[in-house]
């Protein structure tokens, strides 16, 4: 089996999906129990919802996004990505989903709990 870039390993979450690390897939579980409790809802994770990132007409590249969601709380839709690395092809496409989309998509780390940030645009 061929080994991913960051050495993370394909592992299943609660409800059984597949996920490209164990990160990601804790992430799932614990939004599945959010969206039981009531505090979210309209959870898509498989198939993961793709954007579509075009510059003036002329699509550059698809930004796919872990988890999309509505917080019923925040009263807002959430685009959230689990990163244990932030390369920078990804910080490119996190810099076009806000150009193009106009949408700040949320990183979730593991680092003493969880802790959700916005990357901006630095």
């Amino acid at each position: 089996m061929r080994r991913s870039k960051f050495n993370s390993r394909a592992t299943n979450c609660s409800q059984g999906y597949i996920h490209q690390s164990a990160l990601e897939a804790r992430r799932c579980s614990e939004l599945q129990l959010l969206q039981a409790g009531g505090l979210i809802r309209d959870l898509e994770a498989h198939p993961q919802h793709r954007f579509d990132l075009d510059v003036n007409g002329i699509h550059i590249c698809a930004y796919l996004a872990d988890f999309v969601y509505f917080d019923n709380e925040r009263g807002e839709r959430i685009v959230e990505d689990t990163k244990g690395w932030m390369d920078e092809r990804a910080r490119l496409k996190l810099k076009l989903m806000e150009a193009c989309h106009g949408i700040t998509v949320q990183i979730v780390r593991h680092s003493r709990g969880w802790r959700s940030m916005g990357l901006g645009t630095r």
